[in-house]
């Protein structure tokens, strides 16, 4: 089982035959504008949604249907963090370190907006953990809502739609369809590897921090 590689809610497979539809719109809502959403399978969710798409393993719907549908849930999502920064955004800034939220994360999500500027909204969505922090910076900044809305739909769409879309076509593809499983397990284990180096280089500077003199 691929669930055995790590926790279950890594698992895009069991996250599917599990919640169904409802789970990949609210995982890709959460991934897209939550920030507790930086750690969920976003990617490897969509290309397994449509690989089994293809198989017809647990969903059912056309391609089309769930293109839109993940599309609009992206799209809400970084609407929903936009909204956020714009609100909250200062005093995020300023807030501490915890368990589930890290500055450095933010940090880079400002570096990489204020690198890119509205193309950010766009590139972040193909960039995991910066595409969450993304729209809440865009938010903070106050970019202006008419220019981050053409940009969300355009990298909702384009994210949303082209990963899912690559699933399907690589689903029926003879060599994939007969590996279907080992297929999985590695969308799983390339999931998990952006999330493992941060933990890794988190862990190097908290040693580093640590380690200087007061």
């Amino acid at each position: 089982m691929t669930s055995a590689l790590g926790p279950s809610f890594l698992d895009p497979e069991w996250l599917i035959s599990t919640f169904g539809v409802i789970g990949i719109l609210a995982i890709v809502f959460a991934e897209s504008g939550l920030l507790i959403g930086f750690f969920l399978p976003g990617d490897s969710l969509l290309f397994t949604t449509g690989l089994l798409i293809a198989g017809g393993t647990y969903l059912h719907l056309p391609l089309w249907l769930m293109c839109l549908l993940v599309s609009a849930a992206a799209v809400l999502g970084d609407q929903f963090g936009y909204l956020f920064g714009r609100r909250f955004g200062p005093s995020l800034f300023r807030r501490p370190d915890s368990r589930v939220f890290k500055q450095e994360n933010l940090t880079r999500a400002r570096n990489f907006f204020a690198k890119y500027g509205a193309r950010s909204i766009v590139l972040a969505r193909f960039v995991p953990i910066v595409r969450t922090f993304t729209p809440i910076v865009a938010g903070a900044s106050h970019m202006h809502y008419r220019t981050f809305l053409i940009y969300n739909v355009i990298g909702g769409a384009a994210w949303g739609s082209g990963v899912t879309i690559l699933g399907y076509f690589l689903g029926q593809v003879a060599f994939v369809k007969s590996n279907i499983e080992l297929i999985l397990v590695a969308i799983v284990v390339l999931s998990v590897i952006p999330i493992g180096v941060e933990l890794l280089r988190g862990r190097r500077r908290a040693r580093t921090g640590g380690s200087q003199p007061d």
